[in-house]
């Protein structure tokens, strides 16, 4: 089961990770931390979003097979 909770605190963690980095306030060696952390997160919530995708491709496949899937692109929102 995938967990939307844990992808929206990651994203928050990652926002405010982010956020310190941009004010410039780290010394380099919190930054590079930070920076790693960043990078662990980012990993995480694509994980999450592919399983996701994975999810909805079956529920999708299952549900009638004449639906199709398509990738999805920010455009149609």
């Amino acid at each position: 089961m995938i967990s939307s909770e844990k992808y929206e605190q990651s994203i928050q963690k990652l926002e405010g990770l982010v956020k310190n980095l941009e004010s410039g306030t780290l010394p380099l060696d919190q930054a590079l931390v930070a920076f790693q952390e960043g990078v662990g997160l980012v990993k995480n919530c694509q994980t999450l979003l592919a399983q996701a995708e994975q999810k909805v491709d079956v529920l999708i496949k299952a549900s009638a097979e004449s639906v199709e899937t398509k990738p999805f692109s920010g455009s149609e929102m």
